[in-house]
């Protein structure tokens, strides 16, 4: 049994744009509905939703038959919660709230077995299908994908050394804390976030390194998508539910 390779990691490498789906409701039953939607990457939310890492592995599973890119945001920068969602099998991965080169360098080598990095191994779990793949340990750390977030205005400052980072390969914009951090709490439409915004894009363009962002808006995904970004979420299933659930309630309800 041979590891596949990272089909989502060689996708933004060469610059192919890749649509994906931001899924915050912690559920198996949603992620197997997802799966299908035809979306290129379906990220599964620890940071701001209730996911454990034992529920995280019903979801996987019932995305495992999709071509969808399962990724996941550990609720932090943190080398025991990484193992662990990589232990399930992911292999990439969404750090959030990275700050300086040396918190990336941080990320990086928590995914990394050593001498690469700190990962510490086990043989019998789900990411070398419990043994199956002999060779695991070998394979692995190439087709690890590390994206980190951005979300201040001191990460923006520092953006190219974080992107110079051996082992990071992307770099995802978090539009709404950098709102916050500009001083526009709730406002990422703010004229202030949108050059930010774009400002980060050409940068990273500039060093060779794909952008990722996150927006529900459909006019600001495409404005995003024509500034260069390379791997873009356009929506949540929170977010679809309840607009989907008000709007068919509106159509019905007598006034």
């Amino acid at each position: 049994m041979n590891l596949p390779n990272n089909a989502f990691k060689e996708a933004i490498a060469a610059g192919r744009l890749q649509i994906g789906l931001w899924s915050a409701l912690a559920s198996n039953i949603v992620a197997d509905i997802l799966a299908d939607a035809g979306f290129d990457w379906i990220l599964l939310d620890t940071e701001h939703a209730p996911n454990e890492v034992a529920g995280l592995l019903p979801q996987l599973q019932a995305m495992s038959r999709s071509s969808a890119t399962p990724i996941v945001r550990p609720a932090w920068n943190d080398a025991v919660l990484i193992k662990r969602v990589m232990d399930l099998g992911v292999h990439t991965l969404l750090i959030p709230w990275v700050q300086s080169a040396e918190e990336a360098r941080r990320a990086v080598a928590a995914t990394r077995y050593a001498p690469d990095g700190i990962r510490g191994s086990a043989a019998g779990v789900r990411a070398s299908r419990y043994g199956r793949i002999a060779d695991y340990l070998q394979q692995a750390n190439s087709r690890v994908c590390v994206l980190v977030q951005a979300e201040t205005q001191e990460a923006l400052n520092q953006i190219e050394a974080i992107a110079a980072v051996d082992g990071v390969d992307g770099v995802f914009i978090g539009p709404s804390d950098l709102a916050a951090s500009l001083g526009h709490t709730g406002d990422s439409n703010h004229p202030d976030v949108q050059k930010a915004i774009e400002g980060a894009a050409k940068r990273l363009q500039a060093v060779g390194k794909p952008a990722g962002i996150l927006t529900s808006d459909h006019e600001a995904a495409r404005r995003y998508i024509d500034w260069g970004f390379t791997f873009v979420a356009v929506g949540s299933d929170a977010g679809l539910l309840a607009r989907g659930a008000d709007a068919l309630a509106k159509a019905f309800k007598r006034s």
